[in-house]
């Protein structure tokens, strides 16, 4: 993408039924990572989440509560969700809520155009639900009940046994967007990913799709269809109408035109709804399908997805009490494979944090300005003529800013870390081979010893911007201890592997240690 071209990203919308575990947090540090890369790239960026809060499942949550739905979910977001971004350093562009007026009135209006246009008739329905997925269940996600709910059709998600409905729905037809798809797929190879994900999409819409019942009539917690109040539009639909209703659709077509469309970052196991169902409604709507579906993996601990019933769920602020937000960020995003299942443990996570940050790239930082202080009363010194090893690591900032770029493009945030994380480690070598403070003691040795601490520096320097997307914390105090004049995060991460950007005389500030070391309790 070439700089400021539009970069639209959205995190799925959450259902906020149940308070934020490390899971979600992952999508959203995930996705605001790539939205500061992109944005600090000059790309006109824009970053969506938000909160999915219609639908059955709330409606019982809030009566087994006694308060409405409406305010069981005003409860659940001020107290929970919104906090959640703050705890993670996530910076959003917009939030949206699908109780809000400006959702409700655009998704109106876009079932409104599907109906218009022929693609919705009215039909009977008979189907095992999940309330737990608010999703009609095909006979690949039913399995047979152990325990408590033996003989018993369950979902094999929840677990929890499913119900038998039948009523009159509206259907979207679905059915008639198969050849279509499977188009969209071959013709954009990268619509969906990663590959694993794209091949499971192809295998699903090549077997037949079924026309998808969009209304529910049994309860009214939901937005009215437009031309029949007696039905409520299906949350799954109403949810995913969120990216479009948050740029503008329907409401403000110069905005939707600017940002649309955008990308989508997803857990996996709602792959299927953001691959095949979404881009057959834009297609029916006569809008453009989303620029492509990045679908990660589970965190899993303790080997078991995630979930409130097992209490496998882990709270992000219990983890960021402890190591502090940045490292929380880099752990989850440089830790596992982006699009692979990853497994998560304190054990790991402590150990990464005092080898990777806190001896890593921490005391890099801490010793190379505490080494300008000491030999150069903490200005930034006139490097002069580099040797094979100077130029190695700058041949080395630029190779590695190039191909982190790269992979931040292919939405492999993990590649992106370890390819800035060997700049890290060759610094940490450099100075070990160049043995600075043997180079102090000799006079002669003086334009050696700026060329070697001016390396240093450079050096963190590309890094606090290459790291900034991931770190927002630690890398504005490394800015600030470098003494460069100007915001951090408006330093261009496309040039940050030109050399020679740090200007010799700049003065420098003591750093306290950005990732201190922590005891084991």
């Amino acid at each position: 993408m070439t700089s400021g071209g539009s970069f639209y990203i959205t995190t799925p919308i959450y259902y906020p039924s149940d308070v934020p575990h490390i899971g979600h947090g992952y999508t959203t540090v995930a996705v605001d990572t790539l939205a500061r890369w992109h944005r600090q790239s000059g790309d006109d960026t824009w970053m969506l989440t938000g909160t999915d809060e219609h639908g059955q499942k709330m409606m019982r949550a809030a009566a087994a509560n006694g308060v409405s739905p409406q305010e069981w979910v005003d409860k659940l977001v001020s107290e929970e969700w919104f906090p959640l971004l703050d705890t993670l350093g996530v910076a959003n562009d917009d939030f949206i809520r699908t109780t809000q007026e400006r959702h409700e009135e655009s998704v109106k209006a876009f079932i409104q155009a599907i109906y218009d246009r022929g693609y919705i008739y009215a039909g009977e329905y008979e189907a095992l639900y999940c309330v737990g997925c608010e999703e009609f269940k095909p006979e690949s996600d039913i399995v047979m009940g152990t325990g408590a709910f033996e003989g018993l059709k369950v979902c094999a998600i929840h677990s929890k046994p499913l119900e038998l409905l039948h009523e009159k729905n509206y259907f979207f037809k679905l059915s008639e967007f198969g050849d279509r798809l499977l188009e969209l797929y071959r013709e954009q190879p990268d619509f969906v990913q990663p590959e694993s994900a794209r091949n499971e999409v192809v295998a699903f819409v090549q077997q037949g799709l079924n026309d998808l019942s969009i209304s529910r009539s049994a309860f009214d917690w939901g937005i009215p269809v437009p031309w029949d109040s007696s039905h409520v539009i299906y949350v799954w639909v109403d949810a995913l109408l969120n990216y479009a209703t948050a740029v503008g659709y329907g409401a403000d077509e110069q905005n939707f035109e600017r940002r649309w469309p955008g990308y989508h970052v997803v857990g996996k196991d709602i792959l299927r709804f953001h691959a095949v169902i979404w881009p057959a409604m834009l297609m029916a709507a006569g809008l453009e399908v989303p620029k492509g579906v990045f679908a990660h993996g589970w965190l899993l601990v303790g080997g078991e997805k995630m979930s409130k019933s097992k209490a496998t769920g882990i709270a992000p602020k219990t983890l960021v009490d402890t190591f502090g937000s940045d490292a929380y960020r880099f752990y989850f995003l440089s830790a596992i494979a982006f699009g692979q299942d990853g497994s998560f443990s304190w054990e790991d996570m402590l150990a990464r944090y005092h080898a990777e940050l806190a001896n890593g790239f921490g005391n890099l930082a801490s010793r190379s300005i505490a080494m300008t202080a000491k030999y150069f009363d903490g200005s930034v010194p006139e490097p002069g003529e580099y040797v094979e090893a100077d130029l190695e690591i700058q041949k080395l900032v630029a190779e590695a800013a190039a191909n982190a770029d790269a992979a931040i493009e292919r939405f492999r945030i993990d590649q992106a870390i370890a390819e800035v994380w060997r700049i890290v480690d060759a610094l940490n070598g450099y100075i070990t081979e160049r043995e600075p403070w043997v180079l102090a003691k000799d006079d002669a040795q003086r334009e050696r010893l700026a060329t070697v601490i001016y390396t240093c520096l450079e050096g963190l320097r590309a890094l606090a911007v290459l790291l900034s997307p991931v770190m927002p914390d630690s890398t504005a105090k490394l800015w600030e201890g470098l003494g460069i004049a100007g915001d951090l995060t408006a330093q261009n991460l496309r040039e940050a592997g030109a050399w020679g950007v740090l200007q010799p005389g700049t003065a420098t500030t003591k750093l306290a240690p950005l990732f201190p070391r922590i005891e084991e309790e």
